[in-house]
């Protein structure tokens, strides 16, 4: 075993992952990477299926973004950001708020996706005690949503394997049925159903309006739920009976934000926006940690106040608009306009939907699911009850190693199993990927 395996297993705790399977099966000690490709320290080359947990967007090692990093950091590696500025977040914030959602005016800036929505919850939350609304301080979810891992993004969470341990820590929201197509909670079907489960939401917003701060909700794409795609339809409505209600919308775009769906952002696909957007990922096209709350003039103007009143947002980050940070993610957002980032994610999606469209033979494939980089394979013991394959099922077949074995990384959320490509991925790159996952689908059959 390489020494620095060894080392390690002895000293590293590696996230979602039991530690004890990794002394079966070592960790894959990767020592460069390049475009879609990353390079191991076996002298084997894996294509990079996930992304890089969902955050690269133009490939790895883009020298475009590594020339912008190097420069910033020569010039200023970082500097508080209270009462003080620098170009690259002020460039920043103008282009963000330039493709934003229209009214999304204000940036607040923090490290990952967790503290983007604990924000956005403190701000949506604060936004109404300072209005005097102070009743309103409860929140509608998703009951198959993740926001992250801090204790409010798992208050608004909905998937016990993540949060059960820490019940006693979270505060309680309203959570309601996911639009989940293949598994409706109202037994309809899709092309038929005219959004019905949006009813859920409805209800829940007639019944408790007067309490609630607002609805959170990741836009048309739950990752971490099991790749849960549902119609554009649905956010429209929500938006409209947020609006309705006096409700703020939070719309959790740390996953499906810079292109993932084929648009900038999902909000698009229905031409809404929310009252606050999250942010983080592909913000810097997966090189460095940065997070960003966009919210609505409305809310901003609420928190103003005399210097030590009690309107201010007392929040904060020692790297909130770390300006490296910030460098990278000007010139990730430049590569979106030089290179025609958004089409090839329109290719992406087309070619995706084509291949992926011949797995509904599969024996064990029960939904086959695409929107932009994303396609997902739902599998089942039996297609007709759909019944879900079991953990212990997914565990005995095997996929994050299997798909090392065939040169890919894959990472299944319970019984889904999923690409999640770069947007800059091309052919033959992506012949290559879709004939080593089949490869694979086919030695599980």
């Amino acid at each position: 075993m390489d020494e620095r395996i060894k080392i390690d297993l002895a000293h590293n705790w590696h996230p979602f992952t039991q530690m004890e399977q990794l002394n079966e099966t070592p960790p894959l000690l990767i020592e460069r990477a390049e475009g879609v490709k990353l390079y191991a320290s076996d002298g084997k080359v894996y294509y990079d299926t996930v992304a890089s947990w969902w955050c690269n967007i133009h490939g790895h090692c883009r020298k475009e973004i590594s020339d912008a990093i190097s420069k910033q950091a020569a010039a200023l590696d970082h500097i508080l950001f209270a009462a003080i500025t620098h170009d690259p977040a002020v460039s920043l914030s103008k282009k963000l708020c330039g493709i934003a959602p229209n009214g999304l005016s204000r940036v607040f800036y923090s490290d990952n996706g967790s503290c983007s929505v604990e924000i956005a919850l403190k701000m949506s939350a604060q936004y109404w005690q300072n209005i005097g609304q102070t009743q309103k301080r409860r929140f509608i979810c998703f009951d198959r949503g993740y926001h992250g891992d801090t204790i409010g993004a798992m208050s608004v969470g909905g998937i016990d394997l993540y949060t059960a341990h820490f019940k006693h820590l979270m505060f309680d929201s309203i959570r309601i049925p996911t639009p989940y197509c293949y598994r409706c909670p109202m037994r309809l079907e899709k092309k038929t159903c005219g959004c019905a489960c949006i009813e859920y939401l409805e209800k829940a917003l007639d019944k408790h309006a007067a309490e609630l701060a607002a609805v959170i909700m990741e836009p048309m794409l739950l990752g971490a739920g099991g790749m849960i795609i549902y119609p554009a339809e649905y956010i429209k409505r929500a938006r409209e009976l947020t609006t309705a209600h006096n409700v703020h919308l939070i719309f959790d775009e740390v996953t499906t934000g810079f292109g993932r769906t084929a648009k900038m952002f999902a909000a698009d696909h229905a031409n809404v926006s929310p009252d606050l957007m999250c942010l983080s990922k592909g913000l810097t096209g997966g090189t460095l940690p940065l997070a960003a709350t966009l919210v609505t003039e409305a809310i901003f103007d609420a928190f103003a106040g005399p210097a030590g009143g009690t309107e201010t947002f007392y929040h904060g980050h020692t790297f909130t608009a770390n300006p490296i940070a910030c460098a990278a993610a000007n010139a990730n957002l430049a590569l979106f306009e030089t290179e025609n980032t958004l089409a090839n994610a329109a290719y992406l999606q087309a070619r995706l939907t084509e291949d992926f469209e011949s797995y509904k033979t599969h024996p064990l494939v029960g939904d086959v699911r695409v929107i932009g980089c994303c396609a997902a394979l739902e599998l089942v013991k039996d297609k007709t009850t759909k019944e879900p394959l079991s953990a212990a099922d997914m565990a005995k077949i095997g996929f994050y190693k299997r798909g090392f074995d065939h040169g890919i990384i894959l990472r299944p959320v319970a019984n889904v199993v999923y690409l999640f490509l770069p947007l800059v991925t091309v052919e033959p790159d992506l012949q290559e990927m879709l004939n080593l996952f089949r490869q694979l689908m086919n030695t599980v059959c």
